[in-house]
């Protein structure tokens, strides 16, 4: 299993909203990461800066590329838009982090 760590940008004034759209996470979003290798993801958010920090596990990294290419997780992109930073294709602009640094 993988850890794979990314951050994002919240936009002022949005965690409650962010927190109810992902209290409520669509059914074929959950099912779609889970079919994808994904298990045990959080994000984090730094309310000084509205940065979110994301972690997950995944069975195989490459399987990530796949997800932009189905319906479902554009759907959601495109419903996230509005409260974050996003690219051209509704994409959040996501930064990949190294681990530097893991204790088991």
């Amino acid at each position: 299993m993988y850890r794979v760590a990314f951050k994002m940008q919240l936009f002022a004034n949005k965690k409650e909203e962010y927190k109810k759209r992902h209290d409520e996470i669509w059914p074929e979003l959950v099912l779609l990461l889970k079919e994808t290798g994904i298990s045990e993801y959080s994000i984090f958010l730094d309310e000084t800066t509205n940065s979110l920090f994301g972690v997950l596990k995944a069975e195989d990294p490459a399987l990530l590329n796949d997800l932009p290419s189905h319906e479902v997780m554009q759907k959601w992109w495109k419903y996230m838009g509005d409260i974050m930073e996003s690219n051209r294709d509704n994409s959040p602009v996501s930064i990949s982090m190294e681990e530097v640094f893991y204790m088991p």
